[in-house]
């Protein structure tokens, strides 16, 4: 997809880039959206967990079917590929032979009028569903199952994708995008392809205010506060943090420390950790 470098006719937009999508000037499915209220990264309690959000321009959430399980065995048409502003990627809007209409993640190259399936006869076409024991080696997919029937959680955004390096028994060894190589059992589904939007990371934001429109609230460094706001703050002018290693503002660690829980479970399932 090409990316458009505006006219420079104020500083702000003088790096400023769009990205042309391929995406349809549709309206969203109207029974597959529905309205929801940010939480602007607080929890329950309502205390500030996630700094930096706030604000933003209104969003409809849309359904997405990140399992496809429900019909298998099915060929579906592909009626649209729409933009989704609550992800990264493209989503497509698909059709089944019953009617029903469902809203899943979009691979790269995947057209409109084009045909996916998901089921163990399905073959290892662009789009498709399978099974990760049914997938060719060295094969390119994302959207995958961590757990039996709950759905993709793994490489769902722009651009992202794993390779099937072997099966291993009851497992498939998968090389992830950050290297590490793990395990998951290969009876879980993945999608055949790399996730739409590739060139989403390539795109100049180029303002502040763009920034905004996304739901992003200015940064400021933690040295730049008062001491009672942030570990790192007080002193005259931009002076040092003032301690042996970065914290973060509630006292932890961090900037490099591994935060994973050494005891969990699932650990021997990661064959090699990713460089740090």
């Amino acid at each position: 997809m090409p990316i458009i470098k505006v006219k420079p006719t104020t500083n702000a937009r003088r790096q400023m880039t769009y990205l042309v999508r391929n995406v349809d000037k549709v309206k969203p499915e109207k029974s597959l959206t529905f309205g929801f209220v940010r939480g602007s990264g607080r929890n329950h309690n309502g205390q500030l967990v996630v700094m930096h959000k706030g604000g933003g321009a209104k969003r409809k959430y849309r359904i997405i079917d990140f399992n496809m399980t429900s019909h298998l065995d099915q060929k579906a048409v592909v009626e649209s590929i729409q933009f989704d502003p609550n992800r990264s990627a493209d989503i497509a809007l698909i059709k089944y032979p019953d009617g029903e209409k469902v809203y899943i993640l979009c691979p790269d190259g995947l057209v409109k009028g084009q045909t996916v399936i998901c089921g163990d006869s399905a073959p290892a076409k662009l789009g498709n569903r399978l099974k990760l024991r049914n997938i060719p080696l060295s094969t390119s997919i994302f959207n995958i199952e961590m757990t039996q029937g709950k759905g993709g959680q793994l490489c769902r955004s722009a651009g992202n994708f794993a390779t099937l390096q072997g099966l291993d028994g009851s497992y498939a060894l998968l090389r992830m995008p950050s290297g590490e190589i793990r395990k998951v059992l290969s009876e879980n589904y993945a999608t055949i392809g790399i996730s739409s939007n590739i060139d989403h990371n390539k795109v100049v934001i180029g303002k502040a205010g763009r920034k905004r429109h996304m739901g992003v609230r200015p940064t400021v460094l933690g040295k730049e506060k008062n001491p009672v706001d942030h570990p790192h703050g007080g002193g005259e002018g931009h002076s040092p943090i003032g301690m042996k290693y970065p914290k973060t503002p509630w006292g932890a660690p961090a900037l490099g420390k591994r935060t994973r829980n050494k005891k969990k479970k699932s650990s021997k399932l990661i064959i090699s950790r990713r460089s740090k």
